[in-house]
């Protein structure tokens, strides 16, 4: 079966950095669109982050541009997400995500929290 297992997050300074992994299992990775999504407490859940099968094209929300890169490793079945000058807005779960055959399954969710 399709599962999505993140890990990295945890607590660090606003300017810090931190790198998620999403270590994907049950399907064909290598063909799949990933994205990262995020949960604030109290919001509703939004993507962050896009990136194509082969990795040649990436997206992100406006508010981490230039600071979050999406990859991936094939070879690996994981997506990672480096998050770089992290701010305490960035504090949220964050999920990966993908859809096999028409249905959607997410990750547990890592935590990340940013805080002085």
């Amino acid at each position: 079966q399709v599962r999505l297992v993140e890990s990295g997050g945890g607590l660090v300074q606003p300017g810090g950095s931190l790198r998620l992994s999403c270590l994907a299992s049950g399907f064909t990775f290598s063909s799949a669109i990933m994205r990262w999504y995020r949960q604030a407490p109290g919001k509703e859940r939004e993507l962050v982050a896009t990136i194509t099968p082969g990795g040649e094209i990436t997206n992100y929300v406006d508010s981490v541009k230039g600071r979050f890169t999406i990859s991936r490793d094939n070879a690996k079945n994981t997506v990672y997400l480096q998050m770089n000058n992290l701010k305490p807005e960035d504090t949220a779960v964050y999920y990966c995500r993908t859809i096999r055959l028409g249905a959607v399954y997410w990750g547990q969710g890592t935590q990340v929290t940013v805080s002085s």
